[in-house]
């Protein structure tokens, strides 16, 4: 070997070398699966009071004005009319069947006061055909695609026009024409059947997604963290959309969890402002378009407040003072928007004025509809399980049959 091929030799030997050494300290890192971490010497505790909050996203203020660097979605004067009619109607309709639960007249009913932005803003954003799992609290959502009063008192009452044939409390509701599972009372089971949901339609190439809606008390079941984790393993195309309203029932939020909301599981996660129905829009029209193109779940927390009562079943006020519910009045969703409505110059106190008499008689005849029609037959109870009923099923009805003849 000459001098100038044993030079070549070193030179080649040295940078493998380095070249081994370089990949070394390139790949001294931990291998763990799972774990996007590095090494570290520092023997430290990771103190989550030592970072700031989730930023909350917003466009427009409490006076319907779009904050500087807002990106105010430019919506027609139809859209924004339907958007504020919706709300407003749905407020009708509460007051209504609220009072009508205190009068005897159905056995329960929960109201939406505050958190009609939440409602509208997403239900907006998103496709119809888009598949939605409620909680118990998006009546909104159903006004928006279309479910008519009459239907919303129909169910309420549990009569004969009752879609759920009276089989379910009030304020279940359910359509398969507008893509809304039917509600079920037993919390958080909404949200792994609606993760499966979701996968389904990833693996038939539907292009669409699944919203799903719970509350931050409903974060604290397992079936949450087990949707959440099969979302984000999966990559299914589905919005976990979080109503956290301060209290979960009876229990603030100060007692529902320790960390800053709702986040995690490798999602990402956008924190807005839940009164705010343009921003609500803005960040469900985003996410929505992301998760049926990219086939990914996305978390959406949506910070507002609840002005009712639980439901019917509840007093609030044994948890909560009134100054604090009074507090949160001129931040509604509502004002919010009427106020925007009336800086573009599309709604004034005439208007106002002619839409709650509309609105109120509206409701009060479909209630009066509602409220005529013939219970289900009892025989119902037992149908729409079997497609052919087994014995023991027949033998229950006949029972039932006998005992209603016997008085």
């Amino acid at each position: 070997m000459n001098k100038t091929d044993e030079m070549g030799t070193k030179k080649f030997i040295t940078g493998l070398k380095l070249g081994l050494s370089e990949r070394v300290v390139k790949t001294d890192r931990p291998q763990f699966p799972g774990s996007r971490s590095e090494y570290s010497t520092k023997l430290e505790f990771i103190k989550p009071d030592d970072f700031k909050g989730i930023p909350v996203y917003r466009v427009m203020n409490a006076k319907g004005e779009i904050i500087p660097g807002g990106l105010d979605p430019k919506l027609d004067e139809a859209t924004v009319r339907k958007m504020y009619q919706s709300m407003t109607l749905l407020n009708t309709m509460d007051r209504i069947l609220y009072e009508s639960q205190r009068q005897g007249r159905i056995s329960f009913y929960m109201t939406n006061y505050g958190e009609e932005g939440t409602h509208i803003g997403s239900a907006a954003a998103c496709d119809p055909q888009d598949v939605v799992f409620g909680q118990y609290r998006e009546a909104g959502v159903m006004m928006w695609r279309g479910f008519t009063l009459d239907q919303f008192m129909n169910q309420c009452y549990g009569n004969c026009e009752d879609l759920g044939k009276g089989r379910q409390m009030p304020v279940h509701y359910g359509s398969k024409d507008l893509n809304f599972v039917t509600i079920s009372s037993t919390l958080a089971t909404q949200m792994p059947q609606a993760a499966g949901s979701a996968y389904a339609l990833k693996r038939g190439d539907k292009k669409l997604c699944v919203i799903c809606y719970f509350g931050e008390g409903a974060a604290s079941e397992g079936d949450a963290h087990a949707a959440f984790n099969f979302a984000a393993t999966l990559e299914c195309p589905i919005i976990f959309f979080c109503r956290n309203n301060g209290y979960a029932i009876s229990t603030p939020t100060s007692d529902q969890y320790r960390g800053d909301g709702i986040a995690g599981y490798g999602m990402d996660t956008i924190r807005v402002d839940g009164n705010d129905v343009f921003g609500v829009y803005n960040a469900t029209r985003q996410h929505e378009k992301c998760v049926s193109k990219e086939n990914r779940p996305v978390l959406i927390e949506a910070m507002t407040y609840r002005i009712g009562h639980h439901s019917t079943s509840d007093d609030s006020s044994v948890y909560r003072k009134k100054g604090e519910i009074l507090s949160w009045d001129d931040q509604s969703p509502i004002h919010r928007l009427r106020n925007y409505m009336e800086i573009q110059g599309w709604w004034d106190d005439e208007q106002e004025s002619a839409w709650k008499e509309k609105s109120k008689k509206k409701v009060m005849e479909a209630f009066a509809r509602a409220e005529k029609r013939k219970k289900p037959n009892p025989e119902m109870l037992f149908t729409d399980v079997y497609d052919e009923m087994p014995h023991r099923i027949q033998k229950q009805m006949e029972s039932m049959k006998s005992h209603c003849t016997s008085i």
